[in-house]
């Protein structure tokens, strides 16, 4: 969570500071509207959610972003599917992607360990 937090705050600074050159980089045409801006800003929040439940190891708070984090991943695949959105859209989702699956990977080792625990006991 701490880390992907931290990517998203960086993401979200990126999209604050300087949105044309980050999504230049990824082949999106430059834009002068608000609407880039105020994703980064909610990214960067996120982020900041994201790094103080890591922190605190908030594991409900784990749990519930898999799902929506999945969710993120399927709405970016179906743009790009429908032509909403460029390909390198999916470079964002992989990012998703391979976070959500860390995040499940972690929970569900973290569940054995405590299962196995109690069993112990």
């Amino acid at each position: 969570m701490f880390w992907f937090g931290l990517y998203l705050v960086a993401l979200g600074l990126a999209l604050i500071v300087a949105p044309n050159v980050l999504i230049g980089l990824f082949g999106f045409p430059p834009t002068n509207e608000p609407w880039i801006r105020v994703a980064g800003v909610l990214a960067f929040v996120l982020g900041y959610y994201y790094i103080q439940c890591g922190r605190a190891e908030v594991r409900r708070f784990f749990e519930l972003t898999v799902p929506a984090r999945l969710a993120v991943v399927a709405f970016f695949a179906a743009f790009v599917m429908l032509s909403l959105a460029s390909p390198i859209l999916l470079a964002f989702a992989s990012v998703d992607l391979a976070g959500t699956l860390w995040t499940a990977l972690a929970l569900r080792t973290d569940a054995t360990r405590a299962r196995a625990t109690t069993l112990r006991a």
